[in-house]
């Protein structure tokens, strides 16, 4: 599936991926590919992403945390998410 994350600076990641995690108003949640649609609100917390190639540009390589798990994490305040025909677009504070 297809990931973007935009924060109102800049776009900080777009990219192929195999799955992402959210902290949602009720709890984490996580997205694998052909999910269903879904629209939700999105909390403090870190967005969670697995992909087999990650690739970052200079601007937002910091903002990213790799994990043991091989896993990159990117703290946010606040945001909303839309997941629609296999796309993901994250819109983050």
């Amino acid at each position: 599936m297809i990931l973007e994350i935009v924060s109102p600076e800049a776009k900080l990641f777009s990219g192929e991926v195999t799955s992402v995690s959210v902290p949602g108003v009720d709890g984490d949640f996580q997205m694998l590919n052909n999910h269903a649609a879904i629209v939700s609100i999105l909390t403090a917390g870190n967005i969670k992403i697995a992909s087999n190639s990650f690739n970052l540009g200079n601007e937002s390589d910091s903002k990213f945390i790799k994990s043991n798990d091989q896993k990159y994490h990117l703290a946010i305040n606040s945001g909303t998410l839309e997941m629609k025909d296999n796309k993901v677009i994250i819109l983050v504070d």
